[in-house]
């Protein structure tokens, strides 16, 4: 299928490429630790956070136990997980991106999409820019990158996906239908395994088979937003354009407490925990937000948030703590009563100029403002265990797992 294309997106070429990362953090595992290279590799103990192509053989998947994927896969090698290293090599993946193209649109710190359709004449073909950029990648950064190009970013997602791994591939406008007719219905966008049961139950089981039917027949069985936008995406009807990255329209972390009873003050130290994180992200990024919201997932898998807008947007760890704190009380009797397993934090409505309104203090409070600048440059260049609440002492850290600049 692979094929060259000419042409912008206005014109219908081909001309927008979908690139991910194969196996990240696997990946750079193997990277940095060249006798891994070849062999079964498995990033987290308790749960797989990623596996390589060589465990994956062995059907070791993400978010696997990792006592059921040492069982299936004995010879695998466990590694802890570095998150910093995965945040730079992300960094780096990108820093190539935008040399290759202005207009990249980040999916995750793995993958992205980038429209190249006005590079014609100043860097080559699409799927020049695509060998161009796997092998930039490569040499730069060291890691294996997929990429697919088509004309929709749904039909170049599904590009790389069948190209992996290490692949490149591209889909002419004039083979698509070639292409994603003969895939499983699990390949479009929002079919998991009950949506993809509802139609096997009517003998879809292609991406054809619902593009041959009525669009009526299709959201019938769907119903009317999941049938339209399965039918559109089966004709590869996506007109979305790439669009730069532009940021968060909130920030927040979360921590999974597991089954089991959990105390109020173990609710409120992984709440501590939660907020010092999000806020230190909000100053990193020089924003602030007024609204704190809390997450709550419960023993029967419901979900709960509660939100709090409070007068002025801040990003004082104390203030946004404080909020938080008030909402966990609030939702006492509901946890008590279903238990939880989950709670997290977000701060939204941010200002992303940094600007704070500052207030007179008349009671001689504190200056937590000052306490949090100090306490960020001591993390800054001791790390960010060097300075901790006295609390959170001997708690096993939550992983971080790296994101998207802010």
């Amino acid at each position: 299928m692979s094929s060259d294309a000419r042409g912008d997106h206005r014109s219908g070429g081909a001309t927008i490429l979908h690139a991910d990362l194969d196996s990240f953090y696997a990946s750079v595992e193997q990277r940095d630790q060249p006798d891994l290279i070849g062999r079964p590799v498995i990033v987290g103990g308790g749960v797989v956070l990623a596996a390589s192509y060589e465990a994956k053989a062995c059907g070791v998947r993400t978010a696997m136990s990792g006592g059921q994927a040492r069982a299936l896969c004995p010879q695998a090698i466990v590694v802890p997980p570095r998150m910093d290293a995965y945040s730079q090599a992300s960094k780096d993946v990108f820093e190539v991106f935008h040399d290759t193209s202005p207009l990249v649109e980040g999916i995750s710190i793995d993958e992205a999409f980038l429209e190249v359709g006005g590079l014609a004449r100043i860097v080559g073909t699409p799927l020049q820019i695509g060998a161009n950029l796997r092998q930039d990648v490569a040499e730069q950064v060291g890691l294996p990158i997929t990429v697919g190009i088509a004309r929709t970013k749904f039909l170049a997602k599904v590009a790389s996906a069948y190209a992996k791994p290490d692949g490149l591939l591209l889909v002419p406008p004039d083979g698509e239908r070639e292409f994603l007719h003969p895939l499983p219905v699990e390949k479009l966008w929002g079919v998991g395994k009950i949506t993809a049961q509802k139609l096997r139950n009517f003998d879809i089981a292609t991406v054809g088979d619902i593009a041959r039917h009525d669009e009526s027949s299709i959201v019938a069985i769907l119903g009317r937003g999941a049938g339209q936008h399965l039918y559109a995406l089966s004709h590869n009807r996506d007109p979305r354009p790439v669009r730069a990255y532009g940021g968060r329209s909130s920030m927040g972390a979360q921590h999974a407490l597991g089954r089991g009873v959990h105390s109020r003050s173990e609710l409120e130290v992984s709440l501590m925990s939660l907020v010092d994180r999000v806020s230190r992200r909000l100053r990193s990024a020089q924003q602030t937000g007024r609204t704190v919201t809390l997450r709550l997932r419960f023993g029967d898998f419901t979900r709960a948030t509660r939100s709090h807008t409070m007068r002025r947007s801040t990003a004082e760890t104390t203030d946004l703590l404080n909020a938080a704190m008030v909402l966990l009380s609030d939702a006492a009797p509901l946890i008590a009563d279903k238990g939880i397993t989950l709670i997290g934090v977000a701060v939204s409505n941010l200002d992303r100029s940094g600007a704070e309104q500052l207030e007179l203090s008349f009671d001689g409070g504190p200056d937590t403002a000052a306490l949090d600048s100090a306490m960020d440059s001591v993390r800054k260049k001791f790390g960010s265990g060097a300075l901790t609440r006295a609390v959170l002492i001997g708690r096993d850290p939550d992983i971080s797992v790296p994101l998207l600049p802010d």
